[in-house]
Order: structure tokens, then sequence, then C-alpha cells
């Protein structure tokens, strides 16, 4: 391959294409028409001389050698953002661009510190995307953002990750339930409620079962609802019980009970997660040391983790 063919725009048409799987959605994400992004892969494959993709079940799969081109793509792409920002950094200012994924449970949390972070760097632009774990795992497979925040991160050598923010499971009930008003629960005495749990993948749902199973216990009557806030609904209204993380009670307004059950608050922490084989913009590393210097500001002081 002639490197001298390839061209930032080569790149991002891959990049784009490999991200979301097609050639229309790729173009729109790009502000280019479809003709254009397929000149763009056609010019790339003749470059590289390999085909790059291939189609699956009408999506675009990428080919051992598009992978390889993707993971050099995201790491010049990001190289040279970051280059731009040391240069607006050169210029007086502290600026550049970071994308954060996050899962769902820390969006009570995380915007605090976004929050704290942007009065300090205000011309540091953020891309703040939200989803539950499943999503977020793609997201970090793919390397669509720079830093992630998961309760339950995924393994691998490839990871870089740190606890930072405690993040407990409650068993919470309605407030008229019968054992809103005991002093002390065994989980044996709710094994024949219903729960209200989320979806498969979910980190609070792992959490959950990762107990029962370690203590030989299975429950038959469950719910699956895919949302924190129907949970806590749901909840109040007396639709069953549920295992939830104590950031999502805070900002609910239903009168809920916090049950106490033995081994309950499950220890949970939420992990902020990088890559290692993925050299981090300096805004990114900025957030990180002011998260470092700032948390206690930010969250509860019970809930930051001494660790970070």
């Amino acid at each position: 391959m002639n490197v001298r063919h390839l061209s930032f725009r080569l790149l991002q048409v891959h990049v784009e294409v490999a991200r979301l799987g097609n050639i229309s959605a790729a173009a729109r994400s790009l502000h280019l028409t479809q003709p254009t992004v397929s000149l763009q892969l056609k010019k790339l494959r003749e470059a590289v001389k390999e085909p790059l993709f291939e189609q699956q079940n009408g999506r675009m799969v990428m080919t051992h050698v598009g992978e390889e081109l993707y993971r050099a793509a995201t790491d010049v792409l990001v190289r040279f953002e970051d280059f731009n920002n040391t240069l607006e950094q050169a210029r007086g200012g502290h600026s550049g661009h970071i994308k954060i994924g996050i899962v769902t449970t820390a969006k009570y949390v995380f915007p605090r510190i976004l929050g704290a972070f942007y009065k300090e760097y205000p011309k540091v632009d953020v891309t703040l995307s939200i989803g539950n774990r499943a999503r977020i795992l793609d997201r970090f497979s793919m390397q669509e953002d720079d830093l992630y925040v998961f309760s339950h991160p995924p393994s691998g050598m490839a990871v870089n990750a740190t606890r930072f923010v405690k993040n407990p499971l409650h068993i919470i009930a309605p407030q008229d339930h019968w054992a809103a008003n005991r002093s002390r629960l065994s989980f044996a005495e709710l094994k024949q409620e219903r729960f209200l749990i989320r979806e498969p993948g979910s980190a609070t749902r792992l959490m959950f079962e990762s107990w029962l199973s370690s203590q030989g216990i299975e429950i038959s009557d469950t719910m699956q609802i895919e949302s924190n806030e129907a949970i806590r609904l749901g909840v109040a209204s007396g639709l069953g019980l549920s295992v939830i993380s104590a950031h999502t009670l805070i900002e609910g307004r239903e009168k809920l009970a916090i049950l106490p059950v033995d081994d309950f608050p499950l220890k949970s922490n939420w992990y902020l997660v990088s890559r290692k084989n993925r050299r981090l913009p300096q805004a990114a590393m900025q957030l990180i040391e002011f998260i470092a210097q700032h948390l206690h500001e930010c969250v509860q002081a019970d809930w930051v983790d001494r660790s970070f």
C-alpha cells in the first residue's frame, strides 16, 4: 500500500462506515452524499488492495484487514485532533473535545462532574452518550469514545478501569409494603415477592443475579423493565420490589421504602474506563485530573472511592 494515496477524509469515511455498518448512515453523519461515500470506499480499497468490508445481513461488516485499518485510522484521527488541541492551547486557552460513553445509572451523577469541569474549562467540548451496558460495551469495542463509565467494566488486557464512585444497590418497596416497617429482614422472607428487574446485560441485574447465585436463591416472579424511572414508579405503585442504585433514588420523587435486608446494600462501584491501546486526547486527561482533585466537591463525600 502506498500511504500517499490515503487522506484524512478516506480514513474518516472508513471509520464511520465501520461504526454505523451502513453507507447511507455514514453519508448523513459526514454530511456527504451516498455516491461520494461509495466512491471514497472504492478509492480506499484500491489504495489498500484488499477487501475492507463484506455484506452480512444487510450490514457492512469489516474484514480482518478492515479491522486493522479501523484501529490505525482511529489512532491517527485522535492524534491529530489532540495536536489541534495542543495548538489551540498554545494560543492561550484550554480547549479540545472529549467523547464520553456512560451507562444509564451514571447519568444521575456524571453530569454534575461535567458541570463543575465546564466552569473551569469552558472551551472544552464534550459529547456525552448514555445507554445501557450493552450499548456502551459496543461503543467501547468500536473505540467510539475517549472515556467510559461502567459499574461492571469490560475485561481484557486493553482495559484500564479505575474505581471512583461508590454505587450501592438497595432493595426498595412501596411505603405501605408489609416489610417497610421491619427493622431487619432476610431475603428468604422476600423470595415470593415479584421483583422488577432491568434488561439482560444491565450491571445492576448482573450484580443482583450474581448475589442470588452465591446464596443459592432463586426467584420466580419477575418483570423486566428497561428504565430506572419506570422501575421506581412501578415499585411506588405496588407493582413489585426492586434492586436499584442509591443514586437513582435521590433523583426520584416517588415515595419508596429502602428495606433493611441482610447483606444489602450490595457493594458496587462506578469505574472510569479507557483503552490502554488508545492515546487519550489532552482534554480527556485534563478531565481525569480534574475528577481526581474535585470529585469530593461534586458528589457526596461518602460516595467517593478513596482509592481513586
